[in-house]
């Protein structure tokens, strides 16, 4: 098997790290991609996104192959807050962050794997399957990037995203869908010590609601969280009105649209009772996907792992990636681990043989 070569894999992961690429400020990290990659012979096309969602763009790549059959790898450009200024750190094969940021390997470790992969093949004139690239913008925080992809320049008909944790093998064959709840109270004010009474406490209100809300782990396939509450100006004011956002996923489209019904109602159940106003605005962040364990794109890649000594298995996932919006758009899109772990937070980190052999896969993947 031909060998990747790890000091120029991490070397490349070291340097995209230390470009900052904090979400909507992609430009930096996208022009140096987009050179690199026409330098390794890709036709790279920049495809504009709308100035709220970046300043930069996405990319999209494709290398003509010899073998039949082609693949579209996609990782995400953007990290999360605080992503600036990132220092990594290599200790006993593991690399880190100085330990004030995240490390970035979510979602660089994906790309810097895809790069090596490529220039093992073309070093070594190995022929390989024709190579499609889509890279992203804004994908943490709602998938935006993806969402204002350019399908029309996809030729292939299946994908693989590199986004994921846990052991290299793994393979993310169904994650849910999430929809997003965005909650208004409105109470009535009155002065909290002379004449509480005539007030209406739009906090009352809401600890009521979440009181008597399902939320959390609802079962295997389904979880439900408040997580944003804005509300409030003085001690001495009953308070008047309160916003709070909340989301519910879940592997089961039915599941989701009972769980969301149930908090919705709730909430009004509340209000209703002591006799306050609300505004529900429910929107879909992104589509569930569940792909089969024998079809032929999942059964390729275990092969190819399978081929270089790793044991692949599929799995579902709590979270959302690129691969929801891909699968949304008709692409069938698996997300792969390259190992990254405790990602959003400043503990990130990922092991140099990891990173080998996610590459490893990738370069028989294409050989095959």
């Amino acid at each position: 098997m031909t060998q990747v070569n790890q000091e120029r894999l991490i070397n490349h992961f070291l340097d995209i790290v230390q470009i900052d690429s904090e979400s909507k400020n992609e430009k930096a990290i996208a022009e140096a991609l987009a050179e690199q990659l026409g330098e390794l012979g890709f036709t790279v096309t920049k495809l504009p996104v709308p100035e709220h969602v970046s300043n930069g763009f996405n990319i999209y790549a494709r290398l003509e192959g010899e073998l039949e059959g082609s693949i579209v790898f996609s990782s995400h450009m953007d990290t999360v807050t605080p992503g600036n200024g990132i220092e990594p750190i290599i200790e006993d094969g593991v690399i880190r962050s100085k330990g004030n940021t995240v490390l970035g390997g979510d979602d660089k470790s994906g790309i810097s794997a895809v790069m090596e992969a490529v220039r093992v093949i073309k070093e070594n004139n190995h022929a390989h399957k024709t190579i499609e690239l889509a890279f992203t913008v804004y994908e943490e925080g709602g998938l935006h990037g993806s969402k204002n992809y350019d399908m029309s320049y996809i030729q292939s008909n299946h994908a693989i995203v590199l986004d994921s944790g846990g052991p290299i093998g793994t393979i993310i064959t169904s994650a849910p869908g999430q929809q997003n709840l965005k909650v208004t109270i409105t109470g009535r004010p009155a002065h909290a010590g002379l004449a509480p009474e005539e007030g209406i406490n739009a906090l009352t209100v809401a600890a009521d609601a979440i009181m008597n809300m399902t939320l959390a782990r609802i079962d295997e396939e389904t979880t439900a969280n408040i997580g944003v509450v804005h509300g409030g100006q003085a001690t001495n004011i009953v308070m008047p009105e309160l916003y709070i956002e909340g989301e519910a996923r879940s592997l089961d489209d039915v599941k989701l649209a009972k769980q969301v019904e149930h908090m919705e109602t709730t909430f009004k159940a509340a209000t209703d009772k002591h006799g306050a106003e609300i505004e529900i605005i429910s929107t879909r962040a992104y589509n569930a996907y569940k792909i089969s364990d024998d079809n032929a794109h999942v059964a390729s890649i275990k092969e190819a792992f399978e081929s270089i000594n790793i044991s692949p298995f599929t799995k579902s996932t709590g979270g959302g990636s690129d691969a929801n919006v891909f699968n949304e758009k008709g692409l069938t899109t698996v997300n792969l681990s390259t190992g990254m772990s405790k990602v959003h937070t400043t503990e990130e980190f990922i092991k140099v043989s990891d990173m080998v052999d996610i590459t490893r896969f990738l370069t028989a993947y294409l050989t095959r």
